[in-house]
């Protein structure tokens, strides 16, 4: 995992960096969840992974498959991928460049995992309280999961709180084998 990001960080950095001197930020991040998509679509995964076809094939196959939804620049950034054997890494590439787009744009995705549903209320006093805490807009997903037994898990970024009672629990089991 770590290696893959490493991989697709240069090239979600380049794209950010581009459609941030462009003012695309959008318009490219919807290129590069397409692009994540269609490389993890099972036929697409065969061409790209095809050891008789070229680069350029599997560029232009690829490039040919979205039609007109990608601009020449967009065409260019896959054909550049390509040419580097990194086609396979569209979807992480996509991931960094969202991770770059929510820097920039002082936003983060929040995902609460509860033991039962959150009301909208709740969902609102939470987004504000995390809002305050991180220092950005808080884009709020609830999540239920019953194995929880009560309580929530708190997933922003590599930010975890663990308010659960599975978790308080686990804590307690540990304090009490050591």
């Amino acid at each position: 995992m770590a290696e893959l990001t490493t991989l697709a960080r240069p090239y979600a950095k380049a794209a950010f960096e581009y459609a941030q001197a462009h003012q695309q930020l959008a318009a490219w991040s919807a290129m590069l969840g397409l692009a994540a998509a269609v490389s993890q679509d099972d036929t697409m995964q065969r061409v790209l992974k095809a050891p008789r076809l070229t680069s350029a094939e599997k560029a232009a196959t690829f490039v040919e498959v979205v039609g007109d939804k990608f601009d020449a620049q967009a065409q260019n950034f896959i054909h550049v991928v390509s040419e580097n054997g990194r086609l396979v890494l569209l979807p992480e590439i996509a991931e960094q460049f969202e991770l770059y787009k929510a820097e920039q744009e002082k936003s983060v995705d929040v995902e609460v995992t509860s033991a039962f549903a959150l009301s909208d209320e709740q969902q609102d006093k939470l987004a504000k309280v995390l809002s305050a805490r991180l220092s950005r807009e808080v884009r709020l997903h609830a999540v239920e999961d019953s194995s929880l037994i009560g309580g929530v898990v708190i997933r922003a970024g590599d930010l975890v709180i663990d308010g659960s009672v599975r978790g308080k629990l686990a804590k307690l089991a540990e304090a009490l084998k050591s």
